[in-house]
């Protein structure tokens, strides 16, 4: 076929799903924020638990020999611009970016929306019964630690105290979706594209987990659990086949990422 006439790497494999319904999609992709919303937030009432958990937590780390997370958060705290950049990416680039994903595959790659949509479905459901399981206070909320509560001191915060936030559930650090979610974000880009520069969408949760570990936020644990949950995600969930027509193609129109798409992992 000719190149101009060749479309840009769509799902094009005979059989591959059609674009499901966008109400429909709309009203499951929002049920799945929601449950993520309310379901941190019946997990709470632990406070005691949640902090014993993070003593375990933190003694854990350190007893397998892992970087302190006060490592990370000095290398932050060397400017006021730098941390305040960390903060805000922590508050503002979560929720976007991966609606910004689910778009782009559901305009684009509608079978990869699919897979993407189940995984992160599955993925989120089994996170909330963490929660349940293991309250888990972060490390910003410990003492003795060195650690500094970067988004109240700095800003921007998206929490208030923890007895008068009626919005989220602070005592709930594991695992740690802003991590497992931008992991997803990066995997799913790459199994939907065939850019030379397609492995760059690694460095979002490569930032996010400097982020969330130097703003205090999470532990190193709640990224590593979160991993794991994606990997058991991914395996329950059945990756789309691509089209045989789209495989090897890396230059061209997708010699690096599209414009929509870099503005879902900033």
């Amino acid at each position: 076929m000719n190149a101009r006439t060749e479309p840009a790497e769509a799902d094009t494999e005979p059989g591959a799903p059609a674009r499901p319904p966008l109400i429909r999609e709309f009203l499951l992709v929002a049920g799945l924020f929601l449950v993520y919303k309310l379901g941190r937030r019946l997990a709470m009432g632990h406070t005691g638990e949640a902090y014993r958990n993070a003593g375990r937590v933190w003694h854990l780390e350190r007893t397998v020999h892992l970087p302190r997370e006060t490592a990370v958060q000095s290398a932050l705290l060397h400017g006021d611009t730098l941390v305040h950049v960390a903060n805000t990416y922590y508050a503002t680039v979560h929720f976007p970016a991966t609606l910004a994903f689910l778009v782009w595959l559901y305009l684009r790659r509608p079978a990869h929306y699919l897979w993407a949509r189940r995984v992160l479905a599955v993925l989120t459901g089994a996170a909330l019964v963490l929660p349940f399981t293991f309250p888990l206070a972060p490390p910003r909320m410990l003492t003795g630690t060195g650690l500094v509560d970067t988004g109240r001191v700095y800003g921007p915060s998206v929490y208030g105290p923890p007895a008068g936030d009626h919005l989220s559930n602070q005592f709930a650090a594991m695992p740690s979706l802003h991590f497992g979610w931008a992991l997803m974000l990066a995997i799913g880009l790459i199994a939907a594209t065939r850019s030379r520069w397609r492995h760059l969408w690694l460095l979002h949760p490569l930032v996010t987990l400097l982020v969330i570990v130097g703003t205090a936020n999470h532990y190193w644990f709640d990224a590593i659990v979160a991993t794991a949950m994606l990997g058991l995600s991914l395996g329950i969930v059945h990756r789309p086949r691509r089209a045989a027509g789209t495989a090897g193609r890396g230059t061209g129109r997708l010699g690096a990422p599209e414009p929509v798409l870099a503005g879902a992992g900033r």
